[in-house]
């Protein structure tokens, strides 16, 4: 990057220790590159340092000129993925960055190595960037699923299947073996899928303008029509399937044993723009929308009885834990709320992260403690113990996490914008760490 004297180039000059600053040193090379320590310098090679000086007191051990400079920029120059930064709180982990001598320490950045991704990464446990898709020891990482091109819309494990399904937004529905972890099918739906989950037999896939419904044990399909746009969530209430739709409408299906077929029951109205995330518990419908605002349904007659306007941007997940609803949004928290005198709900607790909330998924670990999972928009999935929000781990992908599915045995499957779907599991108190 060419720096000028343009107005527009002097707040980078300040922030590069300009005139408003003390003079920095003649020598270039004793000047830390600014872009650098942000993880996006791609000057190849670049006339500031690509390490940390050496604090008070410290010597500047050896090997630290220029022949280090050029080499660590050659190899770091094309380093430009999305950052991962720290939650409030979490201390990070140190290693000794023996390299240069002495007793100075790096702490790892929570960025998974573009290098180790790609398998070329030669400084090992040095690497100030992270050799591992997860932090935390109670938990690993069993295998990888690919097959998907684009992002991973929905991930459904029907009950007392061996087969996997996943849905993503290249078009496809593909389905998966328990038992080897191989694809054995591709269905090609000839548009994106919005979201997928099961129900008994019942494979219900979101797609525009149409919820598809297949019967895995009979392989009867059907195509359910109404929803006007993208249908970005389905949940199963009571005797009735409920649709979340772009244009803000939730529609809602009735299963006829007798004809075998879902009949239209009801339309409910009143968010003003897409409907993205529904659940259903204590008898109450809860809808969360791009309008920012959560909805609570009676499910006895289908009349929205409160909405909920404590969020300042786009709802995008709901879960009921205990007594509590849960709610994440683009506005960077997740609210726990409860009801009062009279049943209505207000907000008891607001967890704040450093990034927007994608989605949130409730599980139990090896010993039964209930866990919250928690997907930001830096492609990152934190793990907290409920209810004390104390982080246990967290996990790291190459994009942003949108699908969480719960299975059976302490695992669990995540989705990200890639089209990669992993597969974690719960470890036991006892083993090793991994």
């Amino acid at each position: 990057m060419d720096f000028d004297s343009n107005g527009g180039n002097k707040r980078v000059f300040n922030r590069l220790g300009g005139s408003s600053r003390p003079s920095p040193p003649t020598d270039s090379r004793q000047r830390v590159c600014y872009h650098w320590r942000a993880g996006r310098c791609t000057r190849s090679p670049c006339p500031y340092l690509h390490r940390e000086l050496p604090g008070p007191g410290q010597g500047q051990g050896q090997g630290q000129g220029q022949g280090y400079t050029n080499k660590r920029v050659a190899e770091e120059s094309s380093f430009a993925g999305p950052s991962h930064r720290r939650g409030p709180g979490f201390s990070g982990n140190s290693n000794s960055w023996g390299r240069f001598g002495g007793n100075r320490t790096v702490t790892k950045t929570e960025k998974v190595c573009n290098f180790w991704v790609d398998g070329n990464c030669t400084y090992g446990d040095k690497c100030r960037y992270l050799h591992c898709w997860s932090k935390g020891d109670s938990f690993s990482l069993l295998t990888q699923l690919d097959g998907h091109e684009k992002l991973v819309s929905g991930i459904a494990l029907p009950s007392g299947s061996d087969k996997l399904y996943t849905g993503s937004k290249d078009e496809t529905m593909r389905v998966w073996d328990c038992a080897s972890g191989q694809c054995t099918s591709v269905l090609n739906l000839g548009g994106e899928i919005g979201c997928v989950i099961s129900e008994g037999p019942w494979l219900l896939v979101g797609m525009p303008n149409l919820v598809k419904a297949w019967n895995i044990e009979t392989n009867e399909d059907q195509s359910l029509t109404g929803p006007v746009g993208q249908v970005y969530s389905l949940v199963v209430g009571t005797d009735l399937l409920f649709a979340g739709t772009q244009d803000g409408s939730i529609l809602a299906w009735r299963y006829n044993v007798a004809t075998s077929c879902f009949e239209p029951a009801a339309s409910l109205k009143g968010h003003t723009l897409a409907v993205v995330t529904l659940y259903v518990g204590a008898n109450r419908l809860y809808s969360g929308s791009m309008d920012k605002s959560i909805k609570v349904w009676s499910l006895d007659n289908l009349q929205c009885i409160q909405t909920l306007t404590d969020h300042t941007s786009v709802v995008m997940s709901l879960i009921c834990w205990d007594q509590f609803l849960l709610s994440c949004s683009l506005d960077n928290t997740v609210k726990i709320w409860a009801a009062i005198e009279g049943g209505n709900l207000e907000v008891t607790y607001t967890h704040k992260e450093e990034h927007g909330v994608l989605a949130l998924c409730g599980i139990h670990d090896a010993e039964a403690k209930p866990v919250l999972l928690c997907s930001c928009n830096d492609n990152s999935l934190c793990l907290y113990d409920l209810p004390s929000f104390t982080e246990r781990g967290k996990i790291f992908a190459k994009q942003e996490i949108r699908s969480i599915q719960i299975g059976p045995g302490g695992i669990f499957f995540t989705g990200d914008g890639t089209g990669q779907v992993k597969v974690w599991k719960w470890t036991e108190p006892t083993a090793a760490s991994s």
